[in-house]
Formats: C-alpha cells, structure tokens, sequence
C-alpha cells in the first residue's frame, strides 16, 4: 500500500477515511528536523552548509514511515501546502533517504490540497509532483537567516545589557513598533477643545440633534472653541437665535462587503469580536482545517476559486432570495505589500453547512467557523443600499449654522449576514442614526444646547489584531509567522498584554534602543520587508539563495565584530541618552531631571542587574543608595525623594512614607539609622493606585505577614506580599539533621486575600502547590473528561508544574502548547494518552543498563558537559 505522511494525527485520520484500506496514513507530527542550538551548525564558511538533526521526539515517528515503506514501494508527501509543508517534506525526504529507507525502486511524490475534503484529496492523488526545491531553498534561507541573528547577536546582547537577548529577527522588528507606539503615547499633549452640540424639535414634535459648523459667519475648525469660555460665548449665540431649515440634501449610496478572510485579517477580526489571540485564532482554525470544515488557514491569498463561488452564491439564494445575491460574481485582489496570493482565500469547504448544522463543534471552533462562514457568503453578497441625508439649519442672519447628518438602510444586502469590526483608532461615523422628516425653511425649536469638552487623544495601544495589520502593511512577516511572532516578545517579556492591549516592558525598550544605535539596519521595517521580498524572489526561482544569505552575512558579521569593544558603561550612556525622555522627564522647575534627589551631587544613570532587571541609580554609590524604577517618577506626589511623601504616624509615633525604590513604590515605618539600617517595609501591591495609599492602608500593608494559623501536619502558615505578589507560606516543623525548615509558598492572585483567607483555603492553596512539586496531595483536575472509552479509568486534564497535562491511570501526557486545557476534548486525550503510552515502553526496557553505568565514577564527570550546550542554547534563541 502507498505511504501518505501529512503532519498531525488528526490530519490522517481524516485523509485515511477518505482513501480507504488501500493506502497507509501516517503522521510525521510537524517538523522531524531541525538546526541543533549550538555553534556551527550554520557553516558560514562552507556555502552555509547547515548540519541537521532528527528531533528526539519526532525518531520514533520517522521510524514508523520507515517501517511501512518496507512493505511499499510508494511514497507520497501530502504536508501543507506551503513554504513550511514543502519544506517538512523535504526533510522527510532527506531523512528517509539518509536511514536507507527509501530505495532506488522507491517512487517519491509530493501532493498538497488547499481543503481536507474527499474531493480536494482524491483530486490531488491524480495530480503528484516533485518538492518544489525554490520553496525548499526559501525555506532553507529564512531558517538560516534567523539562526545567524539569533545565534550571533544574542551572545552580544548578554555582554552588553545583562540579562538580554535577542527577540529574534523578525521579532525584534515587531518590537521596535510596540516601543516606539509607547514612546509616542508617553511624549503626547493632550490638546482642549470645545463643541456645541444642539437638541431641536421639528415642526411635527420630534426631536433630533444637530452640532455647531458656522459661528460668526465663519465655518467652525476643530480648534477654535479652545476653551470653556469661547464655548459658552457659541452656547449664547445659539440660544440667542431662531433657527430654521436651511437646506436638506438626501444621496443614495452603496456599501460594499469585505473580501473574503486570510490569515491578517481573520486574526484581526477573531480578535476584535472575540478578543482571541492570534496564536488561539491559529489553533482554532487548524483543528477546523483538520477537521476537514474549512479551506487551509495560512494564507495571504483572498481570491475564491469559481466553484467555491457558484457554491455561495447557490447558498445565499436558498438562505435570503435572488435579490441579496451580487449581480456577477465578485473578484477580489489583495493590496496589501508582498502578497503572494499562492492559496484560496479561508473559507468553509461547503457553502451549504451553516455553522447551526455543526452542533458538536467546540465553542471556539463554533465562534471561529461562524465567522468565516459569515464573511464568506457576505463577500458574494450584493451591496447595501443606503440614503444619507445632510440637514444644515442656521439663523437668518447667517451668523449660526448647525449641521445634522443621518442614514436610513433601504435595502440591507450583506449587512443582514456579516459587518465588518472596527479597531479602535478606526473613524467611526457619527451619521448612523436616523433623522425624522425635514422640510426646507421648517421652524427648528431649541430643546436644548450643550457645551462639551473634549481632549485629543494618543495613538491607542496595539492590539494582536492591530499589530498584526501594522505588520501586514509594512511587509514584515508572513501569515504563517504572525501568531509566532506576537507570542515570542510576550514569552520573552519584552512585551505585556493588559485588556488586550501590548505594553512595552522596559526590558523591551532597552533591547530596541540598543539594536537601534548598533545595529539600526537589522531592526528597519523597509530592510526587513525587502529581505522578505528576496525570500519571495528565492520562492519564485528569481534569486539564489546562498546569494542572498551572503550578503546578508557580510554586513550583519561585520556589524557584530564593531561591538567587541564596546564597554558597559558606554552602552548604557548611550541608552540613558536615547531614553531620556522616558528615562529622565523634564521637571516642573526646569532644575536638571538627572541630578539625585537624595544627595543633590551624583548624576543619575541607568544601571542593569545580572536578572536582567534595569533600574536608575545614583553615581555616588555605595555612598548614596537612591533607586528607583525606569519608568520616570511615579504619581501619587513625591515618592522619590529621600523622604518619600509622609502619611502621617503610627500610634508609637513613627512616621509612614510613601517611597519608590528599584522594584517599585513601597510603604516604609521610620528612616534608616546606623542601629536599623533597613526600617520595616512593605511592598505596593501591581496595579494599586498610589493616590489612593492612605495611612491605614500603609499600616495595613506593614502589618504583613499575617498568620493564618497552624498547619494540621504542623508548623504556621503565614500571608504576606512579596516582589512577585501575594502568597501564603507554610513553614514545615524542623526535620531532624536538617539546619533550616523546609517552606512551600503559594501564589495568590487577589493582594485583597492576603488579608482574609483563612486555613480552609490556605492549606488548599498550599496542598496543590506541594502537589506541582510532588510534595503533597493530589490537586483538582483543571478538567473532568470522564471515562476512558475503551480502558476505563477516570481522564483529567491536570496542572502540573511543567503546564498542563492529561492523566489518566499512570500515563500523564503534556498538553501541547497550542491546545487550551478547556478545549482538551476525550477524543484528543485518548490521542495524547497512546502517544505518550508508546514512548514509555522502550524507557522500561533500558532501565537495567542505567542502574549498572550509574554504579561506576566515571560518568559522574561528565555531568559539568552539558552547561556549555545550555550556555549555546541560549545563544540560539
């Protein structure tokens, strides 16, 4: 029988059903190779000859193809359908080729299909092929390119800003957008102004709102009622006139659908209306794929091929009526940069399943088809039909004129399916609403007028989805990279996520304002999006590869070696430098922002600690010990100084302040003497509002830690808040022999618990704590799925100390990365759950060896080996 490799299990289930007995699916689980982390294994010297390694995990894998090749002649790679399937396939290839496994006899062909349907696969079996080695050798550039900067330049960034390393190369770039949307939010003044927005009452009773547009016979800017006084003189100027319809001008327009889904845009708008990420969006659209529901997700393409689009048109005239069906079919073209349009469009694989008809879906999966399906069938929808009308109303003496904007939907087209989300910074029209019937030279009576305040606003944070269409525009990245990339800077916490917003840490805006003064060309949007245009050029078969990775090598080595002189001291001048805005705002009396508040001599600058935290400090230390955080002076009065700001005291008379030290603001009891160098403290809790820290609150917070009483296996349990938040402790009794007691501390989510809990759920804090570590009880299942299908036995989804897993029995199998524990499904547990069943078996069988080489001296030595492979583990990321 043929052997079919694609890349999930789910995948060739699916394709198995639909070839039947006569051909053998197998799964090669994503990539089966990849570069080792450690030096060399690009050879920069040798034609960037790359040195391969089958991962551990994917051995047993390649064996299993191997094993039915044995009994077949034929083999077909069926991996996705771009640049990363085709280059899964050639390793596969290469791998097979390598064990001996395929022969000379031995007939190799690649297959892709846009959709896992009957049709789509039997069709593509009709239609095989070589790998495509122009995808291959893009492929190959790309992999060695990010290998290259992130195995030379991460090395650079430990030397030189502890702690640091390299986001990676097109991380780094996405980065510098997120730091420089930051810095643009931080130097923004707010600008006053005013408008006059007025309430009337047709003839007929009905009342409608119209805003100020001409005052003193002149057209109204934006600016020119700048305060509340030049607002106040429009309000008298309205109020004092008799106002009547001027002129009423109605314009039938057309609205027209969206294109079809791609991979930007579906993240964006999965974002917008479910707040997804893009990495679950990702997730949820590859196991619809898999599942055979929907055309494949990684795309940059939104045209539909005309069968697909004969389909939806048949759909939408059985769901609505011929008249919401577009006259001719609708065509769309992608514009955005760099768009390779090599696949379809995302869309379902039948028109016909209404997202009703798939009741088992998962609620994710649910949500995400119902939108594609949605938008899919809006695109070939006809278009909207709406009337909107301008009304302009104003005085006799043509001094006032107000203006009232309003639409009416005469025929809803698409709109009764699918609309389209808006981000934030989106201009939202205000004519939305309906206005009631108007006549020229119709009395208005004044309901009532209203000044109102307003401020401009900074540009709004990015969102995933926001990003990712910033990202789409520039030319950086592909749709296959998006989801990895906005996860990579979040992971490596150069960026946070708050309310769905991306915040730079200020790790983040350390590494970007190095990479910018030292390596400016490496972080430019337009040499990343052109490198991305060679990468398209390598794909197409325009470029060579080796040509492209050599020049590139030559300016980014070149780069490298000017660096291996630069001092600590000199880069971090630099960045106080380049950071000063945000490093060192300018004071109200003008005095110089880097002067120390404490000792009125040394020069403040920034300092790094080897955790790779980054902090300001005085040039006089160890003399003057002043710190404080990077991100300017805090609010809440002045905390920085060598005082703090005052609370008031304590009932022994000690004085309460309100300071702000390297990790933060933090309440203090008395001053530092030379017989208590360091006074009682207490750290603020994250997100507090310093305004809001009162003296009963600062006591509060120095009555910490609290005991919440005695463990029933002995020994106290305590609550406190610490750098890392708050927690409950239990210090276990004093084992014999041992100097100091064991302590297991458990994070609390809530800073307001510390002050309440009690010890039900102390110890039930502490027993799942101990459990992660295997020191205590056994935790709740994160959860429940029921019974094994065919073995019985309870399976759980489980937190563990490593993430998440799956137990059942004693097999606990790890949740992959991409998999949420709630869309853990029975189906894909008992997968896991054999999977990981198979790899325990062989480990039984080569215990007795271990035991035997354990007894001897000599491998003990050889433990200190694998630090160095660590160290250049690191280095490659």
């Amino acid at each position: 029988m043929p052997v079919v490799v694609v890349e999930s299990p789910a995948k060739a289930k699916t394709i198995n059903k639909y070839l039947g007995k006569d051909y053998t699916v197998l799964a090669s689980y994503g990539h089966v190779r990849d570069l080792p982390p450690k030096d060399g294994s690009v050879d920069t010297d040798n034609n960037f000859d790359m040195k391969w390694e089958v991962a551990t995990d994917s051995r047993k894998h390649v064996k299993a193809i191997a094993d039915a090749l044995k009994g077949d002649d034929e083999l077909i790679l069926a991996t996705d359908p771009d640049r990363e399937g085709e280059a899964i396939s050639w390793h596969l290839e290469e791998t097979l080729r390598k064990r001996k496994a395929i022969k000379k006899s031995t007939s190799v062909s690649r297959v892709v299909f846009n959709a896992i349907t009957k049709t789509a696969v039997t069709e593509a079996m009709k239609n095989p092929r070589a790998v495509d080695m122009e995808l291959v050798e893009a492929y190959l550039a790309r992999r060695a390119l990010d290998y290259l900067v992130g195995f030379n330049l991460s090395p650079v960034l430990w030397r030189k800003l502890p702690g640091s390393k390299s986001a990676g190369r097109v991380q780094s770039v996405c980065l510098r957008l997120i730091v420089e949307r930051e810095m643009e939010i931080e130097k923004f003044k707010p600008r006053e102004y005013w408008s006059v927005k007025t309430t009337l009452t047709n003839s007929r009773g009905q009342d409608f709102d119209a805003s100020l547009r001409l005052l003193a016979g002149k057209k109204l800017e934006k600016y020119d009622l700048e305060n509340e006084v030049s607002a106040e003189m429009a309000v008298q100027a309205v109020t004092s006139r008799d106002l009547s319809v001027q002129s009423v001008e109605s314009k039938p327009a057309n609205r027209n659908p969206s294109a079809p889904f791609m991979t930007s845009t579906l993240q964006q708008e999965a974002s917008r209306k479910f707040g997804f990420g893009a990495r679950q969006t990702m997730s949820t659209a590859q196991r619809l794929y898999e599942a055979g529901h929907i055309t494949y997700m990684r795309t940059d393409g939104i045209d539909m091929a005309p069968e697909a689009v004969s389909e939806a048109r048949d759909a939408i005239q059985g769901l609505y009526g011929k008249d919401f069906v577009s006259a001719t079919p609708r065509i769309y073209k992608n514009k955005a940069k760099n768009a390779q349009e090599a696949h379809e469009c995302i869309r379902p694989t039948v028109m016909a399943a209404t997202p009703e008809s798939l009741s088992k879906l998962e609620a994710d999966q649910r949500k995400l088809y119902d939108l594609i399906w949605k938008r899919t069938l809006a695109s070939q929808m006809a278009s909207a039909k709406i009337e909107r009308t301008t009304v302009d109303i104003g005085s006799d003496d043509g001094q006032v004129g107000l203006r009232a904007t309003g639409q009416v939907i005469t025929f809803e087209g698409f709109l009764k399916v699918y609309e389209e989300g808006r981000d934030d910074d989106a201009v939202i029209d205000d004519d939305d609403k309906r206005l009631p019937q108007l006549s020229n030279g119709e009395a208005c009576a004044k309901k009532s007028v209203t000044p109102n305040q307003h401020f401009t606003q900074p540009p709004p944070r990015y969102t995933e989805a926001t990003l990712v269409k910033r990202m789409e525009e520039l030319g950086i990245g592909r749709p296959s990279t998006y989801a990895s990339i906005v996860t990579t800077i979040q992971t490596r916490e150069y960026v946070r996520k708050e309310k769905n917003r991306l915040i730079a840490e200020d790790k983040g805006r350390l590494v970007i304002a190095f990479l910018e003064n030292y390596f400016r060309q490496y972080v430019g949007y337009n040499f990343t999006a052109q490198l991305e245009e060679e990468l398209d050029e390598i794909s197409a078969g325009e470029a060579n590869y080796i040509d492209v990775l050599t020049r590139f090598w030559r300016d980014f080595s070149a780069a490298i070696g000017e660096t291996a002189d630069l001092r600590i001291t000199e880069v971090l001048e630099k960045i106080n430098e380049v950071l000063e805005p945000h490093l060192f705002p300018p004071t109200e009396d003008g005095s110089d922002p880097r002067v120390c508040k404490t000792c009125g001599t040394g020069r403040l600058s920034m300092r790094t600690a080897r955790s790779g935290g980054a902090f300001i400090g005085c040039s006089n230390y160890p003399e003057c010990r002043y710190t404080r955080p990077l991100a300017g002076e805090l609010e809440g009065g002045d905390i920085a100084g060598p005082d703090g700001k005052p609370l008031g005291l304590d009932d022994d008379g000690e004085t309460i302040t309100l300071r702000t030290g390297r990790f933060g603001p933090y309440v203090q009891r008395g001053n530092a003497t030379d017989e208590i160098p360091k006074p009682p403290r207490a750290s603020i809790p994250k997100g507090s509002d310093l305004s809001e820290v009162t003296l009963e609150r600062a006591l509060q917070l120095l009555s910490l830690p609290r005991k919440v009483g005695d463990h029933p296996d002995g020994g106290t349990i305590t609550a406190a808040i610490g750098r890392f938040g708050p927690y409950v402790m239990w210090e276990k009794p004093l084992e014999e022999g041992k100097k100091t007691a064991q302590k297991i501390y458990a994070n609390m989510k809530d800073p307001e618990e510390v002050f309440t809990v009690g010890m039900n759920r102390a110890v039930e804090l502490i027993t799942e704590k101990a459990n992660k570590t295997g020191r205590g009880a056994a935790a709740t299942p994160l959860k429940e799925l029921g019974e094994h299908p065919t073995e019985g036995g309870p399976v759980n989804v489980m937190d563990g100390r490593y993430g998440p897993y799956v137990k059942w029995a004693k097999v606990n199998a790890t949740l992959p990365k991409d998999i949420e524990p709630g869309d853990v499904t029975m189906e894909k547990a008992v997968e896991l759950i054999t999977e990981k069943a198979g790899k325990a078996k062989p480990a039984r069988k080569k215990a007795a060896p271990k035991k035997k080489a354990a007894a001897k001296k000599k491998p003990a030595a050889k433990k200190a080996a694998p630090k160095k492979a660590a160290s250049k583990t690191k280095a490659a990321e």
